[in-house]
């Protein structure tokens, strides 16, 4: 009883920890989510180990309990398949972009911090908390202050532009001139007279895509209106 109860607590400290910093940074999976995945995957660990023993049989009726081999790891198992669907929930896509994955992680790392405590691997269970802690914030400070300041983006935008009076193959002519990485233009019929809508979507690679294109297409004569936006897959 008392080793069963050491691994549920150590379970529930770690998975504490772990969640600490997401609930700080306000992501969607923070303190509680963390302590009950940690906590659950110790429970299931604890029952694959002790909850089922083995029995000898005779002619299919259980005569008495054996000590023999069997898969101590059957139910333990399935909690890296089923964590997966706790994880997906945290991930969200909007446009070309991607969020929750770290959070995700740290769900996989903690059901596997659960399973240590379970097992009663607790070295394994304590470095691996530290290890992922000093991950979460320590590489975090990295991509702000050092890797944010010389990482190029690459984003897929859509620029619309109003223009009067103006020679629209010039302007179709100078963005394709410019931004070799043009997906797609087109000329959009306007119910203004003299005046002409242009939409292209376009591949920027800067450190400020949006100001980087708005810059370049003010430079064109004519330009009435101007909207950048992220383009959709």
């Amino acid at each position: 009883m008392l080793q069963y109860t050491l691994s549920l607590i150590s379970a529930v400290v770690l998975g504490f920890a772990l969640g600490l910093e997401r609930e700080l940074t306000n992501k969607q999976a923070g303190l509680r989510t963390h302590i009950f995945v940690c906590l659950g995957s110790c429970v299931f660990t604890l029952l694959s180990i002790h909850g089922f023993p083995t029995f000898a049989l005779d002619d299919n009726v259980i005569v008495s309990q054996a000590t023999g081999v069997r898969d101590t790891a059957r139910i333990a198992a399935q909690i890296v398949t089923g964590i997966g669907f706790i994880g997906a929930g945290t991930v969200m896509k909007n446009g070309s972009s991607v969020h929750g994955l770290t959070t995700a992680s740290t769900l996989w790392i903690a059901a596997g911090i659960g399973m240590a405590c379970g097992a009663q691997k607790y070295d394994i269970a304590i470095i691996s908390t530290i290890l992922s802690v000093l991950v979460l914030i320590c590489i975090k400070w990295i991509e702000r202050n050092i890797l944010a300041t010389r990482k190029i983006k690459r984003q897929r935008l859509r620029l619309s532009l109003k223009c009067e009076k103006c020679n629209v193959n010039d302007i179709q002519n100078y963005i394709m001139q410019e931004f070799p990485n043009v997906n797609e233009i087109k000329n959009v019929d306007s119910d203004a007279e003299n005046e002409a809508k242009i939409v292209a979507v376009i591949n920027v690679k800067d450190n400020n895509p949006v100001q980087y294109l708005y810059k370049e297409v003010e430079k064109i004569s004519g330009i009435r209106t101007i909207s950048i936006r992220e383009a959709d897959e």
